[in-house]
């Protein structure tokens, strides 16, 4: 008997999702699976639920939410035996797009009766996980008014963007990799492990979630027509054409910014503060397992 326990955010995406525990059993025989459902009322409370359902050792622990409710929920099985799942009800949802996991409730869940499972790397940024990516940049200005906002949708994320786009002062940063060391006021420094960072957005269109390597991108202080031109080619997936967008493929990276004391970062779309000014970014090569 496989036993899977969900984690259910009912506020992912618009909170109207309506994926519940009831529905959840109709489509898991009795039989054949053991059944055990949460649901998260705060933020990290995903983190404290996992940890508890950790220590029944099941099967399988599903996230259903979005790519915030995901890190939480696999954050604390990265080196375990158990087997993540994720029902995609979130808004921008960039890891499941990756995974090729549908929105659609039934195949998703369809793809966690199969069991089918691949080998996911995992990055990580001093000791916090991340699995779709991470930024300092513009980014995590971004998704701090975004969370602010209390609207999980399109129209307020490049709100959000707007206002960032006139407020976000680059900061002296020290970025060493590879044998290289760069100096930069970064408009964006943004490390990704998955090729779209959600509502079918991508700053590393080639990025693979199975190569053991990072796909970073540095993008330098901008003109405000160099602004308007990044959002654009964001907008339309097409960053190549952005000549300013420098990229590297990377392992590990070592960041400093000198002049900071903390650091505000997104962690797989959600705001951190980190209470250092000196973080190292690496990967864990197939580090999770992930039904798909």
């Amino acid at each position: 008997m496989t036993s899977i326990h969900f984690i259910i955010n009912p506020i992912s995406g618009s909170g109207k999702h309506n994926l519940s525990a009831s529905y959840l059993m109709q489509h898991f025989p009795v039989n054949e699976f053991r059944i055990e459902v949460d649901y998260t009322n705060h933020k990290k409370h995903a983190l404290e639920l996992t940890q508890a359902a950790v220590k029944q050792n099941p099967d399988y622990i599903v996230a259903c939410g979005g790519d915030g409710t995901i890190n939480e929920v696999a954050s604390c099985i990265v080196g375990t035996s158990i087997i993540l799942g994720v029902i995609p009800v979130g808004s921008g949802n960039g890891l499941a797009s990756n995974l090729n996991i549908p929105r659609d409730f039934k195949k998703a869940i369809d793809i966690i009766k199969n069991g089918k499972t691949t080998a996911i790397d995992v990055g990580k940024i001093n000791q916090f996980y991340f699995f779709s990516n991470m930024g300092i940049g513009i980014d995590a200005m971004i998704i701090k008014k975004y969370e602010r906002s209390g609207n999980r949708t399109l129209s307020s994320y490049v709100k959000a963007a707007l206002s960032s786009s006139f407020q976000y002062k680059a900061q002296p940063t020290i970025v060493t990799f590879e044998e290289q060391q760069i100096k930069v006021n970064p408009f964006m420094l943004f490390i990704s492990n998955s090729n779209e960072m959600g509502y079918n957005m991508s700053l590393t269109p080639k990025a693979s979630l199975s190569d053991g390597i990072l796909d970073m991108v540095i993008i330098p202080e901008l003109s405000f027509f160099e602004k308007l031109m990044l959002g654009f080619n964001v907008l339309r997936n097409t960053i190549d054409k952005f000549e300013k967008a420098k990229h590297n493929q990377v392992k590990e990276v070592h960041i400093e910014m000198p002049q900071k004391i903390f650091i505000d970062a997104q962690i797989d779309g959600e705001q951190r503060y980190l209470k250092t000014n000196i973080i190292v970014v690496g990967v864990l090569p197939k580090g999770l397992q992930v039904l798909v």
